[in-house]
């Protein structure tokens, strides 16, 4: 007999039994599980979006992050793309959308889809607090499958945190990814990685890939959302943003992460940082090895401020740097023009996981020229202007604007003048007197006078000593509220940056006049917060915190300043009476609403 019947019989038996006792009922965690699953997907997809170059011919995947329709994607799926693309949402509708700003080097940009308000947007989670093992699912378009643009989904799991991928071809470097082995395939870049509840925590954008041909081997790279967020704010500024870097070089040694070289110009030599010094922790995380250090870099725009802990003979100095940029600008916007005219592919996904070997260099028309070959559809035409160091100088036009209005209105600064008196008292013990003109500047303290000539050469008077420049810095701001956007001299929006003792990030405006540079901040209410004056690039600013907002003969203006210099305070000022063009007031009023 064959041993399997009594086996077999036994299966029937109790197959007939369950039959007659009706369906087996699924274990409800089981549905619950599902329906959760199902639920988070279905938000997820909602917000994902399928991109397509204008031709038709290539495209990738984008997520909206707020209603008015910014959405978030890879630099090398819009660069092919030029200045306007097509994008299709799961409701079945194609939107036009317009470039907005591009981070190059962190291969992100930065799009605008045009028609709604209300366009449905992801959540977004903190990508620090993913970890190996998590459960997640990519969505997109790969292989520009979504012919009605509902998103493809692949699940999986997180395969690794913080990975360090070496820059592909002239620019891409991926720093601080998530690695997954949910499938991420060409046209899939750009689009978003999800948790297992629907949350945003990276942008696809780069995948290993079996050498014979764009296959998916289980290897795909995000970049992490805590990354592209810190960056979005400048990427409305309309730029082409840059990385940091400390400007020094490093290499991992026996005993720790030793600085080889550094730059005398960067501000972590000002700060104290020298060859020979093993960097011990940056921006809040232990660094281990070079790679570590490059993979905490990444993620900071240039211009970022972070904490630094080094060692030095064994003892420990912790400090603040101002970080600088990878590139100086012609170099960025060289190497991003030489991106642009790269052919794109009929099905295009991330750069492959092998450095490639840069071409030769090309003589080219340049970024502008390329994007104003463009037909433009009619949606686009009035929120794009080329301009040289821009993605769109369009929208930075409207945050300059932006910004100045809500100041003017809110301040009531319009025709504030030159001629200004202000008494009042040092924090530290003695009163203080400033007066200023067109002309001049003097300020008396308890430690001395001082004073300084606004006319021939400004970079001689930077008084008081060990402040930086704090009358020129006063002029400068004079001058901006007199001259406004178009006579103060080359202004732009860089963005969003920490600034002050405390790292408040805010809206920027920076300055040029007589080849100095003045960055004005703003508080969300509209209230002028700071300024920094740099008297020269290799130089540390003088950096003024206004607060303590009062009302002065009819204005709203900072009644409380705090000078600092070389990271170091100068002196904290409380303004007692505010004397303009003739307009008095003796005595301090209260304190103003915020």
């Amino acid at each position: 007999m064959n041993c399997r019947c009594p086996i077999l019989i036994s299966a029937l038996l109790l197959s007939s039994a369950a039959a007659a006792r009706g369906a087996v009922t699924p274990d409800p965690a089981v549905l619950a599980a599902e329906a959760q699953r199902a639920a988070a997907i279905s938000k997820a997809s909602a917000a994902t979006v399928a991109v397509f170059d204008s031709a038709g011919a290539g495209g990738g995947s984008a997520v909206l992050i707020s209603p008015d329709g910014f959405a978030v994607t890879n630099f090398h799926v819009t660069s092919p793309c030029g200045a306007a693309m097509k994008c299709g949402l799961n409701d079945g509708k194609l939107y036009d959308a317009v470039i907005v700003g591009i981070d190059p080097v962190g291969d992100v940009a930065l799009i605008q889809l045009l028609g709604r308000d209300d366009f449905p947007v992801a959540e977004i989670a903190d990508s620090d607090a993913v970890r190996v093992g998590d459960w997640c699912f990519a969505a997109g378009n790969p292989f520009l499958l979504a012919d009605d643009f509902t998103p493809t989904i692949t699940y999986g799991l997180v395969s690794g945190v913080h990975r360090y991928q070496y820059p592909a071809g002239t620019l891409l470097e991926y720093t601080d990814c998530i690695q997954t082995d949910a499938a991420i395939n060409p046209g899939n870049s750009g689009g978003p990685l999800f948790d297992a509840e629907g949350r945003l925590i990276g942008i696809n954008g780069r995948g290993s890939f079996e050498k014979r041909g764009r296959v998916n081997v289980g290897v795909g790279y995000a970049i992490s959302i805590n990354q592209v967020m810190r960056f979005v704010p400048m990427l409305k500024s309309g730029r082409i943003v840059d990385h940091a870097t400390l400007g020094a070089t490093v290499s991992t040694e026996e005993g720790g992460v030793v600085v080889d070289d550094i730059l005398e110009t960067s501000d972590a030599f000002r700060r104290g940082l020298q060859y020979g010094d093993s960097i011990v922790r940056f921006a809040d995380r232990e660094i281990t090895t070079a790679n570590a250090l490059k993979n905490v870099l990444g993620v900071y725009p240039s211009g970022w401020r972070a904490p630094l802990t080094y060692r030095r003979e064994g003892q420990l100095f912790s400090t603040q740097v101002r970080l600088m940029g990878v590139h100086d600008e012609s170099e960025l916007i060289e190497l991003v023009q030489h991106e642009a005219q790269q052919p794109s592919e009929p099905h295009p996904g991330g750069p492959k996981e092998e450095p490639q070997e840069k071409g030769p260099k090309l003589p080219t028309p340049g970024l502008d020229g390329l994007l104003k070959k463009q037909k433009l559809p009619a949606a686009i035409v009035g929120k794009y202007e080329a301009r040289r160091g821009y993605a769109n100088y369009w929208y930075n036009e409207q945050a300059q604007q932006r910004l100045w209005n809500g100041y003017v209105e809110r301040s009531a600064v319009a025709r504030i003048g030159y001629d200004w008196k202000l008494s009042g008292k040092v924090e530290t013990g003695g009163a203080f007197e400033l007066t200023t003109s067109p002309e001049r500047a003097e300020l008396t303290l308890p430690t001395g006078h001082s004073g300084a000539i606004f006319t021939g050469d400004l970079s001689g008077q930077l008084s008081p000593p060990r402040s930086g420049g704090l009358l020129l810095a006063i002029n400068a701001w004079q001058r901006f509220v007199d001259k406004g956007l178009r006579r103060f001299g080359e202004i732009y929006y860089l963005g969003k940056l920490p600034h002050g003792p405390d790292n408040r990030v805010e809206d920027c405006l920076v300055g040029y006049f007589d080849g100095m540079e003045t960055r004005f901040f703003f508080a969300e209410n509209g209230d002028l917060s700071g300024l920094e004056l740099f008297a020269a690039d290799d130089a540390d600013p003088c950096e003024i915190s206004f607060s303590d907002f009062k009302e002065f003969a009819g204005r709203r203006l900072p009644g409380r300043w705090l000078i600092r210099h070389a990271e170091q305070p100068f002196a904290e000022l409380v303004v007692e009476t505010w004397d303009m063009d003739g307009v008095s007031t003796d005595a301090p009023l209260q304190d103003g609403a915020n």
